[in-house]
């Protein structure tokens, strides 16, 4: 279980249908604030870090950041073995946040 952090109480507060997009948001925005990505410019979901040109120190900075907003251990495994947003995503709901996204 998280802890409860403000993110996580934020996306409690929201009705079960709209929490993998506020988290989907939450995690886009990370990812392009380490990439130095305007707003406005599209993530590709599908493709792996490093060829986003992410490194692994940017990565793990990435997954501390996430750690800290949702108030769970991000399986550093889970982002070299599935490397992409999506499967990151995948990963978030169903093992660092179960209980938030039973019956989404």
């Amino acid at each position: 279980m998280a802890e409860r952090t403000p993110t996580i109480e934020k996306l409690e507060a929201l009705p079960r249908s709209e929490r993998v997009d506020a988290l989907e948001s939450l995690v886009t925005a990370e990812f392009k604030d380490a990439l130095f990505m305007d707003e406005d410019e599209e993530l590709p979901f599908e493709s792996p870090f490093f060829e986003l040109g992410l490194t692994s120190l940017r990565l793990t900075e990435i997954k501390e950041r996430l750690e800290t907003l949702l108030g769970g251990e991000i399986d550093t495994n889970a982002l070299f073995n599935s490397p992409t947003v999506a499967q990151l995503l995948i990963h978030l709901t169903s093992d660092v946040l179960p209980d938030l996204f039973a019956g989404t």
